[in-house]
């Protein structure tokens, strides 16, 4: 699968969720008898949007890659909460046990003397034990501030600017993260 086609997969069902969110912000929808609105339709949208992700991704390689399916499971539950209660909160916590989950995860591996993100991206970056211990301890940091950011924007600001804000902030903040992870990962054997 080509790169365009992974982000795709990746951002698709978020852009579908900023898309029907500013749609139907000040327009109710009504389905099968009930009037939804802005986040709601929103993440009646996500869910199925991201499951279809999740397909597509099987069709193309007949593989389900694990980070998406953890993404997939907690937006069925935290969204199905959202709907069923009507109550954006649950899904404004979705990234934040996203992140924690992954942070969590990590932190379980590294507690075992193990990196799970050889695991998951051995074969890609061929980095030294050590090397991946500290890039291991360091996304387990950076998912920790990704998801204490989430908690920090969504309790203190409006809805709109938190759509935004989840929309346009993670994959530039994932990219200069992973900028500023170049210098340890050339030390410790991307170019060995």
């Amino acid at each position: 699968m080509g790169t365009g086609t992974k982000l795709l997969l990746e951002v698709g069902p978020l852009a579908v969720f900023f898309a029907a969110y500013h749609w139907w912000k000040d327009t109710p929808l009504t389905l099968f008898g009930a009037e939804y609105q802005g986040v709601m339709v929103a993440t009646l949208m996500f869910i199925p949007a991201i499951l279809a992700s999740l397909a597509a991704s099987w069709v193309l390689t007949r593989t389900l890659p694990r980070m998406a399916v953890v993404t997939a499971v907690v937006v069925v539950i935290f969204g199905g909460l959202t709907l069923a209660l009507n109550d954006e909160t649950f899904i404004k916590m979705k990234p934040t046990i996203v992140n924690g989950l992954f942070a969590l995860g990590l932190a379980i591996g590294l507690a075992q003397g193990r990196s799970y993100l050889k695991y998951l991206m051995g074969e890609a970056l061929p980095l030294s034990d050590e090397g991946w211990m500290i890039f291991t301890r360091r996304w387990c940091v950076f998912f920790l501030f990704m998801g204490a950011l989430n908690e920090l924007v969504w309790r203190t600001t409006s809805t709109d600017f938190w759509v935004n804000f989840r929309t346009f902030s993670g994959v530039p903040l994932t990219f200069a993260f992973m900028a500023t992870q170049w210098p340890m990962l050339r030390r410790h054997g991307l170019d060995g």
